[in-house]
């Protein structure tokens, strides 16, 4: 009973069309005499009321410069009434006022993973005060450097570092990653993973406002209140469907003589699926691209993601990780390990992103590193340290030179840096770093051509011998390098193949996203710059889901044409059958709604479906290095 209330609370005219209808019938079997005539004067008037109500709205519309398909049921209720049909009447009016409770529950349906993240957005936080004592303070009150309790199974809070020894989450609602994902001290955990089975304490690094869940919701309310232009398109429909379902009821009445024809015609020529269908489809695929890891801004953005012809990538960041890796360990008199564990120890303690790199290296294949260590740091050429009483020299060339004989110089690929290493005066070795490109970098660029992408392109401010290697690895033949963002705005106003798909993550990218057709932000590391200025942000730090989306996209848009035509078509066949007599009108108003239905579930496809190949295979399910075979090869290939 309390849902019937809320619904009729929600939706008046569809319960008061009912509670008429029930009336009209209780009066027609109840009333010895007078009860037909009861029920038609009772339904006559309540439909021509409702057709009142429609034709007003229809008059505003017209006002505003927009044109629907309600003039067919304006007239499909007025001719009805007019040959004595007012039962068929009482259903195109429950048709219409059902088409919007019908119409509320496929959006929601397909707005499910939206709104998802909305409503689990995080709402206060366990402030950690001395002495171990903990109190609840809202979230827009946490700031950052606070320590903060996160209970098993909840929502961490604020984006923030772990500062317990391990821990493993859930970043399903952020990043569509299935597993858990293992996070280590010192490891950023962002605001929206779900805790594991145990109690953990993690620091602020953000305030909510500026971390990434809070970033999504304002997101996804955006992509929420979206209507792509696309949705329009099947408005346009509506002048060239009315006047051929017009001309058919017309012909109908005309060769027959029977009025009553013209009627029958009209009654299954009211297309709700033609409004409804095509902005449900754009929702499902929106819900969808976000349970995939990827936030799609609006519905328009959708429709030119699912036409993109050109796909222009930044290299940094995008086509590869965007920071400096361990490539090889090149040691002379002692073995990979040993060099690596000397200069990692030398380097442990140095913020410099070379050094950290190095460290990350050592860590990951489980080396020991010394704390005996001294060091007397050299900006810009690189630092002498005593490490268990061994002098160890890392940096430059010139450095080593200056205290080791024979100093060796390797041979470099393009975009490979060298860290030269002496120790006790004598040259110990080099280590090489470079940006390495993603494993899936070069999947991504072939399912792009694949699904129809004409013309991939690198746009970069890096030199063009790196540039250019980078390319050659992922199967892109076209590279712009040595670009400052004008550049690249300017090279992507240049490009012919319209629309045309920018992917960066930085700053510098900002610009460039913001002019291409559609901008796609590598957001996971929380880039808001480009972000903001994007279309598409994905979540997750794969760029595979870049050609996820594209796919998404394309899979939207055909299911809306199919769902635009399977309405059109099944209301052209009905008035066919209905002009030939052999649809009575209270039949025909049934079948419309069957008509309605299944458009609608056809629409409500887009939520489900392949993406191609997605990444899930491939993903690491931890931040360290030890936990994925993947390291233990890359090891061997280093030595």
């Amino acid at each position: 009973m309390t849902r019937v209330l809320e619904f009729s609370r929600r939706y008046p005219t569809v319960a008061l069309t009912v509670t008429v209808g029930l009336v009209a019938l209780l009066a027609f079997f109840a009333l010895p005499g007078s009860g037909p005539t009861v029920a038609r004067v009772l339904v006559t008037t309540f439909a021509l009321v409702v057709a009142a109500q429609q034709g007003w709205g229809m008059v505003q519309d017209a006002r505003r410069g927009q044109w629907g398909l309600d003039v067919l049921a304006l007239v499909a209720i007025l001719s009805t009434l007019a040959v004595g049909e007012h039962w068929a009447s009482l259903v195109i009016v429950l048709m219409l006022t059902g088409g919007e409770a019908l119409e509320d529950y496929a959006e929601n349906r397909a707005r499910d993973e939206l709104t998802t993240l909305l409503s689990r957005a995080p709402r206060s936080a366990h402030l950690v005060l001395g002495e171990g004592s903990v109190l609840d303070v809202a979230v827009d009150d946490v700031t950052v450097g606070q320590l903060l309790l996160v209970k098993p199974g909840e929502m961490v809070p604020v984006d923030a570092v772990l500062v317990d020894e391990a821990a493993d989450f859930d970043e399903s609602s952020t990043t569509g990653e299935s597993l858990p994902v293992v996070r280590h001290r010192g490891d950023t955990v962002l605001s929206g993973a779900v805790n594991g089975s145990t109690a953990v304490t993690v620091r602020a690094t953000a305030t909510a406002a500026g971390s990434q869940y809070q970033q999504i919701v304002a997101l996804v309310e955006g992509a929420a209140e979206s209507r792509a232009p696309f949705v329009r398109l099947a408005d346009r429909y509506a002048v060239p469907f009315t006047l051929v379902a017009l001309a058919i009821a017309g012909a109908a009445w005309a060769i027959t003589g029977d009025p009553v024809r013209f009627a029958e015609v009209l009654v299954v020529a009211t297309p709700c699926p033609l409004l409804i269908a095509a902005p449900v489809s754009f929702i499902a695929g929106m819900s969808r691209a976000a349970k995939n890891g990827v936030i799609v801004k609006d519905g328009g953005t959708l429709e030119r993601l699912a036409r993109v012809r050109t796909a222009a990538f930044d290299k940094t960041g995008t086509l590869t990780h965007g920071e400096p890796r361990v490539s090889r360990v090149l040691p002379e008199g002692r073995t990979a390990d040993e060099l690596l564990a000397l200069v990692a120890s030398a380097e442990r303690l140095s913020s410099h992103v070379l050094a950290q790199a190095i460290v990350d290296e050592a860590t990951g294949r489980g080396l020991d590193l010394s704390t005996d260590v001294t060091v007397d740091d050299l900006p810009g050429r690189g630092l002498r340290a005593h490490v268990d009483g061994r002098l160890v020299v890392v940096g430059s060339y010139d450095l080593v030179a200056e205290t080791s004989a024979d100093v060796l110089r390797p041979e470099l690929v393009p975009g490979e840096m060298s860290v030269m290493v002496g120790v006790d005066g004598r040259y110990a070795g080099t280590v090489t770093l470079s940006d390495e490109i993603r494993a899936d970098a070069a999947t991504t660029v072939s399912r792009l051509r694949a699904s129809g992408v004409e013309h991939v392109v690198v746009l970069t401010g890096d030199a063009q011998a790196t540039a250019d290697a980078v390319a050659g690895e992922v199967g892109i033949d076209d590279v712009r390098a040595a670009r400052l963002p004008q550049g690249k705005v300017d090279a992507v106003a240049g490009l012919t193949g319209r629309p045309v798909m920018m992917v960066g993550d930085g700053i510098n990218d900002a610009p460039v996203l913001a002019v291409a057709d559609v901008g796609v932000a590598m957001g996971a590391r929380g880039a808001s710059a480009a972000s903001e200025s994007a279309d598409v942000v994905v979540l997750v730090d794969e760029i595979s889901r870049v050609a996820d989306a594209v796919a998404i996209s394309r899979r939207t848009v055909r299911i809306a044409l199919q769902s635009i035509g399977l309405g059109i078509g099944l209301s052209l066949v009905l008035m066919v059958l209905a002009a030939f007599g052999a649809i009575p009108a209270i039949v025909g108003a049934g079948l419309q709604e069957v008509v309605d239905l299944v458009a609608i579930l056809n629409a409500l496809r887009a939520l489900g479906g392949p993406v191609g190949e997605t990444s899930g295979a491939a993903r690491v399910r931890s931040t360290r290095p030890t936990a994925s075979g993947e390291v233990e090869q890359r090891r061997d290939a280093l030595v």
